[in-house]
């Protein structure tokens, strides 16, 4: 079968960085389902996980977070599937990634492809989606249908893969939403999404927000990364709550949090297969749920381009500009 994949860790701009394989087509056991692929997303993991260090692997490593197929074959344990049906789903971390032609998955982080989605459409949003809802509803606690309206979130880089859903799935929540972008095309692109205001996250937030007449926010969601911290610890009311789905290394100083009682949470998509959790299934389930909003015009895709077919030359340009920080939504490499 045909993937993309690298035996060593170099620049985006080396052509050995990624490159195009040919490899044996795997065959599902247990609960996994094999999945002909038929898009795949690129997100900041993907470049993360192939950013350049001196290890060398011995085999080639194929990574790649994101993916809408057709179920080829599925597992003698499988309950979920059945050969034939449309998915879309994120893919688990510590296994071959998606940029493969076929692709084993466990069934339980997987859900049924929003019908009235194309292919390429449904892949922009698996990762970025899982990774806001579990945000939202499982690390900040929040109602997803409506029990907290009227409370506010700062979603800090709105306009990247998690904010663009992130935004969505706050508004369908009830909430009011202070969306962070800093170009006018990105500014555009979070008020078409549903954000009531936008403020500039190149800029000290604070007095932004504050100029809203806004003094604090219920909760912030760090949708890109940790430089805005201290703007987070002084925005949020006391005992409200923070989510993060940077690590960082920069200084996060907590008196602020400790004064207001506020919290801080951690979201990671792929910690419950990393696991095995117990509640792994609750990832089929969002994104089922997911599928029914999107059939039912209640939120959209958020794929800005999509380049094709999925091949070398086309991850690394997607790689390229997910680096350079000025991808808009999401970067969707279609057809094998």
């Amino acid at each position: 079968m045909k993937a993309v994949g690298f035996t060593r860790y170099l620049p985006i701009d080396d052509p050995q960085s990624l490159i195009d394989l040919d490899l044996t087509n795997p065959v599902p056991e247990g609960r996994d389902i094999l999945v002909a692929v038929r898009a795949v997303a690129v997100n900041p993991v993907d470049t993360k996980v192939r950013a350049p260090k001196n290890d060398v692997e011995t085999a080639p490593r194929v990574i790649g977070y994101d993916a809408s197929g057709v179920v080829e074959a599925i597992g003698p344990d499988v309950t979920l599937f059945r050969p034939g049906d449309e998915v879309y789903y994120a893919g688990d971390i510590t296994r071959p990634g998606t940029n493969q032609e076929f692709h084993l998955v466990d069934e339980r982080i997987v859900g049924r492809k929003p019908a009235s989605l194309s292919f390429a459409e449904a892949a922009a949003l698996p990762l970025t989606t899982i990774t806001a809802y579990e945000s939202l509803f499982h690390r900040l606690g929040l109602d997803r249908d409506g029990a907290d309206a009227g409370r506010s979130i700062l979603i800090i880089g709105g306009a990247g893969g998690v904010g663009s859903i992130g935004i969505q799935l706050a508004k369908r929540a009830g909430l009011t939403v202070i969306a962070t972008a800093s170009r006018p095309e990105t500014v555009s692109w979070v008020r078409e999404l549903g954000a009531d205001h936008v403020v500039n996250h190149r800029e000290p937030l604070v007095p932004q927000v504050r100029a809203l007449g806004i003094e604090h926010v219920d909760h912030v969601a760090i949708f890109n990364d940790m430089r805005h911290w201290n703007d987070a610890a002084e925005l949020i009311r006391p005992q409200g709550s923070i989510v993060t789905i940077d690590d960082t290394d920069l200084p996060m100083p907590m008196g602020q949090m400790k004064t207001k009682a506020a919290s801080l949470h951690w979201e990671m998509m792929f910690t419950r297969a990393m696991f095995k959790t117990p509640d792994m299934i609750e990832q089929h389930r969002l994104l089922g749920f997911v599928a029914d909003e999107v059939d039912a015009g209640r939120l959209r895709s958020t794929l800005a381009e999509t380049l094709s077919p999925v091949n070398a030359a086309n991850l690394r340009e997607a790689h390229r500009r997910i680096e350079a920080g000025t991808a808009r939504g999401k970067i969707v490499i279609e057809g094998f």
